[in-house]
């Protein structure tokens, strides 16, 4: 029962990331947004975890609390939600924003730290739990596209707000599964930050995971100025996790035989592919080609980052590992890629994914880098 309950916080959390991650920029557009706004706003949601992620984590780590926190998180995340259509002018969407996404970023690392514990006793797949992130992620981006079709763009935040209100029933069902905390004085950021191979891990990863920024932020309205139709755009999203839903349900096996440094470099040469060739095309047929690679850009990454946290990380730093992760990789490098691709893309539209292939290729070539030092 406990993978259950965990896989159903999974579901409903991926259900609104599926709407919120390839919608969100048509809803800030219709507000009268331009791109570099746009890009501001994204980037200052992500960022907001630089400061709120470590805070929850060292609070997490010494109380050993997971669950109730997640549950109260959530239900804060929806409230501030609920602010947006009361608001309007770019600097007010900007600050509900960043509230928003200070309190709902929060939650996947405590989520990510509970899920490695209860896999480490009792012995289920961390990568089978979270393929249901992937497939309801599938089901909300391809459903919406074909939803929003020739409708409101007002809509979109309706959705959120319902998957948001599934995701809170969820988190109050999830196992209330504690490690012992840790007895230090000290912030738990320091020894977390005191590993200088994490540290090395963390810049590698980061420029893979923010190689994604041009198609996080800018993906979906790239496509729509090409004449791509939203149901259409949503299918390409699908594609890209159906792959990655394949790479899960093998996890165990891939992490077991390739190792968690070798499949991140991995990533990173994959990125350097997919983002060279999606700079050049808005055909089809090489587009969901090119969105299976999302496979290995992100879910080779993701599985070897979280395998890599958790052989290098006591478990009683374990949230504060997962969150300096998710502040320094999803927060701080995305948010500065996502602020820097707003003002790229407005000035060379889809050519900005050349930048996205050069990262993709550093950050990989870091981590094979660090495994050879490793071994070394």
């Amino acid at each position: 029962m406990i993978p259950a309950r965990l896989a159903a916080y999974y579901g409903a959390s991926f259900l609104t990331i599926g709407v919120l991650l390839p919608f969100w920029p048509i809803w800030l557009e219709n507000r009268g947004l331009d791109a570099e706004i746009i890009g501001l706003i994204l980037g200052a949601g992500t960022a907001a975890k630089i400061i709120a992620n470590p805070l929850i984590a060292n609070f997490a780590d010494r109380s050993g609390e997971r669950k109730r926190l997640i549950a109260w998180l959530t239900t804060l995340a929806l409230a501030a939600f609920l602010l947006f259509p009361l608001v309007s002018g770019w600097m007010f969407i900007l600050g509900v924003n960043v509230l928003f996404f200070a309190l709902w970023s929060t939650c996947m690392p405590l989520t990510e730290s509970l899920t490695m514990q209860a896999g480490r006793r009792l012995g289920f797949d961390y990568g089978r739990v979270r393929l249901w992130g992937s497939l309801t992620f599938i089901v909300s981006a391809t459903g919406i596209g074909a939803l929003l079709t020739d409708r409101n763009p007002d809509l979109i935040h309706t959705v959120v707000v319902a998957c948001l209100v599934l995701t809170l029933v969820t988190a109050w069902a999830l196992p209330d599964l504690r490690s012992d905390g840790t007895t230090s004085d000290r912030f738990t950021l320091l020894p977390v930050l005191r590993d200088w191979r994490f540290v090395v891990f963390l810049v590698g990863i980061g420029f893979i995971q923010a190689s994604h920024a041009v198609y996080y932020g800018f993906g979906t309205l790239n496509w729509r100025r090409a004449g791509l139709s939203e149901d259409i755009i949503g299918w390409l999203w699908a594609v890209g996790v159906i792959a990655e839903i394949v790479l899960f349900l093998f996890s165990g096996a891939v992490v077991r035989k390739i190792g968690p440094a070798r499949l991140i470099a991995f990533a990173g040469l994959a990125g350097l592919v997919r983002w060279f060739f999606t700079a050049s095309t808005v055909s089809l047929a090489p587009l969901f080609l090119l969105q299976t690679l999302h496979a290995f850009t992100f879910g080779a990454a993701h599985l070897g980052a979280m395998h890599f946290i958790a052989s290098r990380v006591p478990p009683g730093l374990s949230a504060t590992a997962q969150s300096v992760y998710s502040a320094l990789v999803m927060g701080l490098v995305m948010g500065i890629a996502l602020f820097a691709s707003g003002h790229i893309f407005n000035a060379v539209g889809s050519q900005a994914y050349i930048a996205m292939a050069g990262m993709s290729a550093a950050g990989g070539a870091i981590v094979y880098l660090l495994r050879r030092r490793q071994r070394n």
